[in-house]
């Protein structure tokens, strides 16, 4: 595995522009095996857990090339043979539940991988096997499988999600967008990579209603036989962790094409902490419907909030930005109470920072009290083997006084593509070592 040097206490300036979604372009590759014809996806981001998915498609017959530098065609193929599945790379990342919902559209019976991912506590798959049984899907568990019978699809006419989960969500999407009839989904997430799976599903002929919304109302389409391109919209949680690092280095910088809609509430946290920044631009992206803005950074007197910071579904504060305020944190005078109530092991990883002179107290499974302002020393610390937790680590150890090295960084690259050298662009003292 891979390691990171970084140099902290440089003054950082400059220009980052935020990526294309993970979470949008992991969805969307098993998104397009829905369609007969060939598929185009724009601005896929060049990161491990892409490099997993593609492994595991191409395996099971799936024609997957990369055309230029960053597009990619898929083209399913007649007959998809889970028989010769890439095992290896099925098992390393969560986004192979979808071929539970994808699968039913080929094949009445078929056996997926258990899948692998980040390291976040008890994370069930019941939502997922709640959702699909009301379209006449049967699932059971086998040790290292789960075992679909898929013989008599029907739409849901009144489906309840267990949980308003982004993944479990899509899965309902994927399922009813080739089963004639309308389902209606409620509790759903309203998140961005479930728009842009919405979004790409309307270009291929799928009727939806309500996208944005806890409710959806989707009318599926039995035969999808067209091609289609569709461009990525960008990650907030990308635009996130530039702006922590803007933050907690207390740096001017520039982050373009930042996903507004995915970011206000972050950012009024923020700025009732004493974050300082400026909107320069807002505009559409290139699928021409998410606002995108680039916003300006200056430096601030961070003070911490007296109530909690927590999550909650969409508009609410993303589950996946949480943790990024935990190195601010460190930097914000007074005490900060993070509340991470999804997740019971993921509040835990919070207490890494402490190896680099951090005073993070842990309350619970889900609490951390963080007091600030601290001035954070450089260490050598391992990677935590969930890539938001170990993501935190760099702005960290970018305001921590020293070298640090940030070891086994396979868990970030999952998530942030060539991020040494876009850093090294602002004036980041980062390099990739052995």
């Amino acid at each position: 595995m891979s390691n990171y040097l970084i140099t902290g206490c440089q003054k950082l300036k400059g220009t980052l522009t935020t990526n294309t979604s993970k979470n949008a372009a992991v969805v969307l590759l098993n998104a397009a095996l829905l369609n007969k014809g060939k598929t185009t996806l724009y601005g896929v981001p060049k990161i491990e857990e892409v490099y997993r998915i593609i492994e595991v498609l191409q395996s099971i017959g799936v024609s997957v090339k990369w055309i230029g530098k960053r597009d990619l065609q898929i083209v399913p193929p007649k007959k998809i043979n889970l028989d010769q599945i890439n095992y290896e790379s099925a098992v390393r990342t969560r986004s192979i539940l979808f071929l539970l919902a994808i699968m039913i559209h080929w094949q009445d019976k078929f056996i997926v991988p258990q899948p692998g991912g980040c390291r976040l506590g008890k994370r069930t798959v019941k939502p997922h096997l709640f959702a699909l049984e009301n379209f006449g899907i049967k699932i059971e568990t086998l040790r290292k499988f789960y075992q679909v019978s898929a013989a008599n699809l029907h739409p849901a006419a009144n489906l309840v999600l267990y949980e308003s989960g982004d993944t479990v969500t899509e899965n309902a999407i994927l399922a009813a967008a080739k089963i004639p009839g309308k389902t209606v989904i409620k509790f759903a997430s309203a998140n961005y990579q479930v728009q842009d799976l919405c979004y790409f599903l309307e270009k291929l002929g799928v009727k939806i209603k309500g996208i944005g919304t806890t409710t959806l109302e989707i009318e599926g389409k039995k035969n999808i036989d067209k091609n289609v391109s569709y461009n990525l919209t960008e990650d907030p949680i990308e635009a996130m962790l530039f702006i922590t690092i803007a933050a907690t280095t207390n740096s001017e910088i520039t982050i373009k094409r930042c996903p507004i809609e995915f970011l206000e509430l972050e950012l009024l946290k923020l700025e009732k902490m004493g974050f300082k920044y400026k909107i320069l631009k807002t505009y559409k992206a290139k699928n021409g419907k998410s606002i995108l803005v680039d916003l300006k950074t200056f430096k601030s007197h961070l003070v911490a909030l007296e109530e909690k910071i927590s999550t909650q579904p969409y508009p609410g504060l993303n589950i996946d930005n949480l943790p990024f305020f935990a190195p601010i944190a460190t930097q914000a005078k007074g005490t900060t109470l993070i509340f991470d109530w999804v997740y019971e092991e993921r509040a835990i990883y919070f207490t890494e920072l402490n190896k680099l002179g951090a005073k993070v107290v842990l309350a619970d499974p889900h609490r951390v009290y963080i007091t600030g302002p601290t001035k954070l020393r450089a260490n050598e610390v391992v990677c935590p083997p969930a890539l938001r937790p170990a993501a935190i680590l760099i702005p960290a150890m970018l305001a921590a006084e020293g070298k640090s090295i940030l070891r086994n960084v396979y868990s970030i690259e999952r998530g942030y593509e060539d991020l040494c050298s876009r850093l090294q662009a602002i004036g980041v003292k980062i390099e990739k070592i052995d």
